[in-house]
């Protein structure tokens, strides 16, 4: 198990949060019709904003809000569609919630433009490296940026802790060129994004804690994923238990931010872990 720290995120319109003593639930928003767990339930704006008020009722202190699916084979959507879709969302949640707020999207002209309407935070499934513009709209605005790893259109180094410390790098080193500051970045391992199979994702699960030496707050996102499915039998929409399951696992060994479906099954699942590293902490004192 690892250690409880404060890690301080910076993120745009001047807020920040302290990552470390206490998981943080990032609620996934999906404006689209076709992500793999819940296409097509929150497409109308309304619609979407009132399923993320009420994941904030039940925990979550980012909405995650995405128009374009990431799911293997998904159909690839314009950035006037995909900002047709997010930007209402944005602009309506603004001033209904202290919430911060996360963009999903890997294009600059999107992010640009979801953080002026309001967004706090930048999701970048491709790490930077499919738009490497895009760190320079979060150095310019200040923005949170979460770096996700994948394994997508890349041969992968055969090691899987190896390769997320290469591509991973490789991320910063373009961050760090646009001159986002440290302080603005969380990491994802990506679970599930080109991970070939249950036992690459169960390995990273086991070897998690080899990413803190990063010395960055870790995000992560197993919810509903396949190898969750390979390992329970069950489809995505009942993939909620085991999802946090494996929330609880990654919390003790140092993930601070969890971007879920469920909140409410994972608030719990985390609460307990929490108490556990609080109890340990106690104890070494």
């Amino acid at each position: 198990m690892t250690e409880l720290r404060s890690q301080i995120w910076h993120v745009a319109h001047g807020r920040s949060i302290d990552v470390g003593q206490k998981s943080l639930i990032m609620a996934v928003v999906n404006v689209t019709p076709d992500s793999f767990s819940d296409g097509g339930h929150y497409e109308a704006v309304e619609v979407a904003v009132a399923h993320a008020l009420a994941c904030v009722e039940e925990g979550a202190g980012i909405i995650d809000i995405g128009g374009e699916s990431t799911k293997p084979g998904a159909a690839a959507v314009s950035a006037s569609e995909e900002q047709g879709r997010v930007l209402p969302v944005i602009e309506a949640l603004r001033g209904r919630t202290d919430a911060l707020i996360s963009v999903d999207t890997y294009r600059a002209a999107t992010a640009r433009l979801a953080i002026g309407a309001g967004a706090h935070i930048v999701n970048d499934v491709f790490g930077l490296q499919r738009e490497p513009d895009l760190a320079d709209v979060a150095a310019q605005t200040g923005a949170g940026l979460c770096i996700m790893h994948t394994g997508r259109d890349r041969q992968k180094l055969p090691d899987v802790i190896d390769d997320q410390i290469f591509f991973l790098n490789r991320s910063l080193e373009i961050a760090a060129a646009a001159g986002v500051d440290r302080q603005n970045i969380v990491l994802d391992p990506g679970f599930g994004f080109a991970k070939e199979n249950a036992e690459e994702n169960l390995e990273l699960m086991a070897r998690f804690n080899a990413l803190l030496r990063l010395d960055l707050p870790l995000l992560v996102g197993t919810s509903r994923k396949r190898f969750i499915g390979t390992i329970t039998g069950r489809d995505a929409p009942d993939r909620d238990v085991g999802t946090a399951a494996t929330n609880a696992i990654l919390r003790l060994q140092g993930a601070a931010i969890f971007r879920v479906h469920n909140v409410a099954i994972n608030r719990d699942a985390l609460a307990v872990a929490d108490a556990i590293l609080r109890t340990r902490a106690r104890l070494k004192a």
